[in-house]
């Protein structure tokens, strides 16, 4: 069999198709992998309500859209209304940071877990267990629910403000938004400037 003539032709064809084949794998790989990446991710969410709301006997209402919050109502096994769990990202130190909160009917913060974050390694990455002792229990209409630099209640993170001012707006919004239904930029959330955003963090 003759040679294929090393040109600009014949090498675009080559890399054509190695391109369709690598397309093509890729995709098959997709079509196996992505029903049950969809599955563990839905596996996850359920475990986060459940934990979140600190019950595993409760029934989750289909997933309800406010803007860019997601949110989810929460009952017992009888039907009556537990709360709401609500995903909600804001901007952090890294980038989003999305986090899962559970209210009861009153407001008040039953939980909360870290879905997704860009935090620095050991610093605003703590932020899915440094706050679990400090909100649980309050609610963002009754204590100033901003980091202590800032006047507020809660203690930040150490060397992690930016990070701990982005959590707890996105929890403030949350509520703002989809517990109160108020605008979810108004009040205490607007504490924390756009020039915050890009200052690193620095031991305090």
């Amino acid at each position: 069999m003759e040679k294929l003539k090393s040109s600009l032709t014949n090498m675009l064809v080559v890399l054509s198709v190695i391109a369709i084949v690598a397309a093509g794998v890729l995709a098959s790989v997709n079509a196996v992998t992505a029903p049950q990446i969809e599955k563990i991710n839905a596996e996850n969410l359920a475990a986060g309500i459940k934990a979140v709301m600190g019950s595993d006997d409760i029934k989750v209402s289909e997933p309800w859209e406010v803007n860019t919050f997601t949110a989810y109502d929460i009952s017992d096994q009888q039907g009556n209304l537990l709360g709401k769990a609500v995903v909600t990202t804001e901007n952090g130190f890294g980038g989003p940071l999305k986090v899962l909160v559970g209210f009861n009917t009153e407001g008040d913060i039953l939980g909360y877990t870290v879905l997704e974050h860009q935090e620095t390694p050991g610093l605003g990455a703590k932020a899915g267990e440094w706050f679990q002792d400090k909100i649980i229990g309050m609610n963002p209409s009754k204590n100033n629910f901003t980091v202590s630099k800032d006047g507020g209640e809660v203690d930040a993170i150490t060397a992690s403000t930016i990070t701990s001012r982005a959590f707890l707006r996105a929890i403030q919004n949350a509520y703002d938004k989809v517990i109160a239904g108020q605008d979810a930029t108004s009040g205490a959330t607007t504490q924390a400037s756009a020039s915050d955003m890009g200052t690193p963090e620095v031991i305090e």
